[in-house]
């Protein structure tokens, strides 16, 4: 790592951060639709004058928190394509396609489900998603169908098998999972998912879904 790379935050760049942070502590703890920008700046330590600086709203905020505080999927799918025909295979980029998946939405879901309760405020975050150039919920599964389709093209994925319908169900199963963590939290009824590690869970996960749609 450079020494560049390794150097503190400080000034402007430093304000930022703590405003990011507080900002995903809070949606985490209170929700998006209770979460003020009062508050992200007072838990920041800066005035909201400063907060408006670096951010033109709550909504910016939310994006920024999603881009920037929560483990990263639909980006690192997007280069997933390059990839077919690598000697990771399928199999590989798949399991590590669901872990992250599985990690995204478990952080995200608790900073997100208050954009449902809000019509008005779910309007607002899509179009800001509209302003960043088409970013949204639909990316991972385009990039992962497209990986896919270039798998089949090599005749690694089975030419029957239909992308975008793998691409669903996996992502699919993620999200459910997801959920299910979250709901339960620290009182998981025994046997309520299976595997139990996410590790296992991301291998048994791919391993079905390839034994439907590998050659």
């Amino acid at each position: 790592m450079s020494d560049e790379a390794a150097a503190p935050l400080s000034g402007g760049a430093l304000t930022r951060s703590r405003i990011l942070d507080a900002a995903a502590a809070l949606m985490t703890n209170v929700g998006l639709a209770h979460t003020t920008t009062k508050q992200i700046a007072k838990e920041a330590g800066c005035s909201e004058a400063a907060l408006y600086k670096h951010f033109r709203s709550k909504e910016e905020i939310f994006v920024r928190v999603l881009h920037e505080r929560v483990p990263q999927f639909s980006e690192a799918l997007a280069e997933l394509p390059e990839r077919a025909g690598d000697d990771r295979g399928p199999a590989g980029h798949l399991r590590e396609v669901a872990l992250a998946a599985l990690r995204f939405y478990r952080r995200s879901f608790p900073i997100a489900a208050s954009l449902f309760a809000s019509p008005e405020l779910l309007a607002t975050h899509r179009r800001k998603l509209d302003e960043l150039g088409g970013v949204g919920p639909q990316n991972a599964a385009q990039h992962l169908a497209a990986y896919l389709a270039a798998e089949q093209e090599l005749g690694r994925v089975a030419a029957t098998a239909d992308p975008y319908a793998a691409a669903n169900l996996l992502i699919g199963a993620c999200f459910h999972r997801a959920f299910l963590d979250l709901f339960f939290g620290g009182e998981m009824p025994a046997g309520a998912v299976r595997p139990a590690s996410e590790e296992e869970f991301a291998a048994e996960t791919v391993r079905a879904l390839l034994g439907g749609v590998g050659v």
